[in-house]
């Protein structure tokens, strides 16, 4: 069987992958565990076996052999530890210690070292697949060398290691900030078993170029070893080149590009970056408040200080004041997002999205952010459970996931994780708007097993992504609640005369 894609080198560009045969949206493109897997960056006290957060003080729950932190059911159960037991080992031998910290909620860089020690233990234990993998990975040291970021690594990290931790004369201050370097660049963030969040190196997907419109996207298995399995989530003919993302495709074009230039180093030219439209979606755009139709839009999407211009009249504005009033709606945001669920949250987030109305572009990344939070509040909340919605309501949803299932279809196009979970969303809304317009009279029994159908259809494709996913993590359930639903609404559907 030929491979799917091939490996390409370009002076300019760099190592990136290309398909090497036409290849079907869902087709599976690589499979890999990974080369390591550990705490992110700036972690809170966490366990070094399943990452859950954990006190991180004296009276703290701590690894029996090294005393380094771990909870207290993994601690029990030591037979089975599998990531943290070689550091364990090297800790216990150096007699390298964790040092409590008196506030378990704030970062803790003495953890910053942990991921790239995982890497460095596993360079030796795999010298072929570093050889063949690791060696050629991009790293960008000069530009980090730049930042206040190398030196903090290199008093951290690399002193500790090479000091404290006795690896002196087994790993060179080169090849620890090369390390640091690979992870910093192409670690990809994964989810454990019990939902923590932490880091892993996949080489191969690692290869695959960036891009803000990504046609590849992968799931990953923490109940099989955080095994990686890579897929298009388009049909891709043959010699395309294939690209992941190392962003967030839901914020704007400014966002994503501070976010890659602090963490990866580099500028983003894909065609949505360029196109002070994001390709018709005015995903950043504004309002003009000086005329009727007119959308301010920056006149050099790569440059935050560039002006912004109207598109209907004369009106520009500067793009730091742009910057600034984006800063403060965030920040609203942000205060809302702490609010415990309940009704006044959803009132309040409807208050803020009305506010934005006049000011911002109706798809606007912030007005997006603002209807995902409604969408997961509406259903689910006191006072507004499914059962409880009027149809008003209940359109009201429907019309929520459909503006946002719109930009996915542009941004995240095909089989994509993101897509799957809205369109589980808009399931239920069409299915009960329905039912209750029938018991009005409004829908006859044609017209309701179209709209019961069409749910039907997005339960099908919903289930049939996120199968992709591992069974026990949330996706996972939720696809068999998906194809379970699916199957009773089709045999609704037959019964209806």
């Amino acid at each position: 069987m030929s491979e799917p894609y091939k490996v390409l080198d370009n002076p300019e560009l760099g190592r990136y992958a290309v398909s090497a045969k036409d290849l079907k949206a869902g087709d599976v493109i690589l499979e890999e565990i990974p080369f390591a897997i550990g705490p992110k960056v700036n972690s809170s006290p966490l366990c070094l076996e399943c990452c859950c957060p954990v006190d991180g003080s004296a009276n703290g729950p701590k690894c029996s052999d090294c005393g380094w932190p771990m909870c207290e059911e993994c601690n029990e159960d030591k037979d089975n530890v599998v990531y943290h037991k070689k550091e364990c080992a090297l800790f216990v031998k150096s007699k390298a210690k964790f040092q409590n910290v008196e506030d378990s909620t704030a970062s803790c860089m003495q953890l910053d070292c942990i991921t790239p020690l995982r890497m460095l233990l596993a360079k030796e234990d795999h010298p072929e697949r570093w050889d063949a993998e690791l060696s050629v990975m991009e790293y960008h040291n000069d530009a980090r060398k730049d930042g206040t970021t190398w030196h903090q690594d290199q008093q951290n990290i690399v002193g500790y290691l090479r000091g404290p931790c006795g690896l002196k004369d087994r790993f060179s201050e080169e090849v620890i900030q090369q390390v640091i370097g690979i992870l910093d660049i192409n670690a990809f963030e994964v989810r454990t078993s019990k939902g923590y969040s932490a880091r892993g190196l996949y080489p191969k997907l690692g290869v695959m170029a960036h891009s803000c419109v990504p046609n590849v996207v992968h799931s990953i298995h923490p109940s099989d070893g955080y095994r990686l399995i890579g897929r298009v989530a388009i049909d891709i003919p043959e010699g395309e080149k294939l690209y992941t993302v190392y962003t967030y495709t839901l914020n704007g074009t400014s966002t994503r590009q501070a976010a890659l230039k602090s963490s990866k180093y580099f500028t983003c030219r894909c065609p949505r970056c360029l196109d002070p439209t994001e390709l018709g979606t005015h995903f950043s755009s504004l309002k003009c408040q000086k005329c009727d139709n007119g959308l301010i839009v920056s006149s050099n999407p790569l440059d935050d200080e560039a002006e912004w211009r109207c598109s209907n009249c004369e009106f520009k504005t500067r793009g730091a004041a742009v910057q600034k009033a984006i800063q403060v709606m965030q920040a609203e945001i942000d205060q809302l997002s702490c609010l415990e669920n309940g009704p006044e949250k959803l009132t309040a987030f409807e208050k803020l999205y009305k506010k934005y109305r006049s000011i911002l572009h109706p798809l606007h990344f912030i007005k997006t952010s603002i209807r995902h939070s409604l969408i997961e509040l509406y259903g689910r909340v006191p006072g507004y459970e499914m059962p409880e919605l009027p149809d008003i309501l209940l359109e009201r949803k429907v019309e929520l996931c459909r503006d946002i299932l719109w930009v996915l279809n542009i941004f995240e196009p095909g089989k994509t994780r993101s897509r799957a979970m809205i369109l589980y969303e808009l399931h239920a809304p069409i299915v009960m708007l329905a039912q209750s317009q029938y018991r009005q009279g409004v829908l006859d029994g044609n017209p309701l097993k179209e709209k019961l159908s069409e749910a039907a259809l997005m339960l099908q494709e919903c289930s049939s992504i996120l199968e992709w996913e591992d069974p026990y993590s949330p996706e996972g359930i939720l696809a068999n609640v998906a194809k379970q639903s699916m199957e009773q609404l089709r045999e609704s559907i037959k019964m209806i005369s």
